[in-house]
């Protein structure tokens, strides 16, 4: 019988300490033996190995690779980065030859591991300037160390590069690699962003942080917080988003301005088999950010009778789903509708949350360009009292 190649299994060992391994690993290989099974040759000390990224004096590994001080040398190794939970007796007794940062994540969906990219990538970076290796490992050396690698190479070719393109870089050395789905969302993010020095402050990670927020709040069955639900038109506009040509969303019976076409969220219409008509694909909802006029919608109150209180102040009794009104006091007309746990559109597409104006209420009035500056807004009209408060700009901020 051919002998049993086992690169995973070791792979997967290769996190445990070695006295440990060795009594599991020659248990299983008697076992094995005994039915007949050739195994091969089990690695000297176990020393998982690590693999250099091509083209970058960086290599990936898992934990046990810190074991094997000859394959560190060789690689003239000065900087580790650690990606996982480490106890402080191992950070003294195992990394004291070296430049090192640790950070403490688990290899799940719902970890940050985004908000690191920034100083992982700096200290990456800083070891390659040294003139020296660096090594980025977790404890098998596939799904945290390869996102960070893989954040660097986007860091460095933004243009030229995907996630998945540097993922592919990255399996070239080490095929095992594989990030979970919840880190590959943050390279995308990231990537989307334009991979920043500084992620913390940029309104993608912030609407990152919201939908995860909202994801949540709906898996325990409940309407997320006010105070976790991010505004659009109240966040500081950049430069870059108040260029270009303006489409308004007006109520088809008052023509109230209800929202612009930067605050539209795009969505991916279903993949179909058979061919349909493009009328009944076409979208039946334009879907936004959360504005403010729709504070009352998302987060209606009966204890909220003054007029001086703030719209949505008790968001106790908010609901998952409802309707969105007209925030014209004299008109009020139905103009869409909301579910935090999402709605299907008419496409066929998937949007979550989902807070939408149908377009058979709306009616679209197109501008040829902003060209207001670049404090401007390309907002909505709030009624008064739900106005955001303005820093000696209200002449320029271009939503009245």
């Amino acid at each position: 019988m051919p002998a049993l190649a086992l690169p995973s299994f070791f792979d997967f060992l290769g996190c445990w300490q070695a006295p440990r391994l060795d009594l599991r690993l020659g248990i299983l290989t008697s076992g094995l033996e005994a039915f007949g099974i050739s195994c091969p040759p089990r690695p000297t000390s176990f020393k998982m190995a690590m693999n250099q990224i091509k083209g970058h004096n960086i290599y990936i590994g898992g934990i046990f690779s810190l074991k094997n001080k000859a394959a560190l040398a060789r690689a003239d190794i000065s900087h580790v980065l650690s990606v996982l939970h480490l106890n402080e007796a191992e950070k003294q007794e195992t990394f004291e030859p070296y430049q090192h940062l640790s950070i403490g994540v688990d290899d799940v969906d719902d970890e940050n591991l985004l908000e690191h990219f920034p100083a992982a990538i700096k200290f990456i970076q800083s070891g390659l300037d040294s003139g020296r290796g660096v090594l980025v490992h977790c404890a098998m050396g596939k799904s945290r160390s390869a996102t960070i690698c893989i954040a660097y190479l986007l860091h460095l070719q933004p243009a030229a590069l995907t996630p998945q393109s540097a993922l592919a870089l990255v399996r070239e050395s080490r095929p095992l690699c594989e990030p979970n789905d919840g880190f590959m969302q943050q390279l995308e993010v990231y990537h989307e962003m334009g991979c920043p020095d500084d992620v913390t402050d940029h309104p993608a990670y912030k609407r990152w942080l919201y939908r995860r927020e909202v994801e949540d709040s709906v898996a325990c069955g409940r309407a997320p917080e006010l105070k976790s639900v991010r505004f659009e038109d109240e966040q500081p506009m950049r430069s870059q988003d108040a260029t270009g040509p303006v489409i308004e969303y007006r109520c088809r019976k008052c023509r109230y301005k209800l929202a612009t076409n930067a605050f539209v969220v795009p969505h991916e219409e279903e993949k179909k088999d058979t061919a349909k008509t493009s009328a009944s694909a076409e979208c039946g909802h334009l879907f936004l950010h959360p504005l403010t006029w729709m504070r009352p919608s998302l987060f209606p109150s009966e204890e909220n009778t003054d007029a001086d209180a703030t719209y949505g102040a008790h968001p106790d009794d908010a609901p998952l789903s409802g309707r969105l009104t007209c925030p014209n006091p004299v008109c009020g007309s139905n103009v869409g509708k909301f579910a935090w746990q999402g709605l299907r559109c008419s496409c066929g597409g998937w949007v979550v949350p989902a807070i939408g104006i149908t377009k058979a209420r709306v009616d679209i009035a197109k501008q040829v360009n902003m060209s207001r500056g670049p404090r401007a807004n390309p907002a909505i009209r709030l009624p008064p009292g739900m106005r955001a408060p303005e820093a000696n700009d209200s002449a320029g901020r271009g939503n009245l």
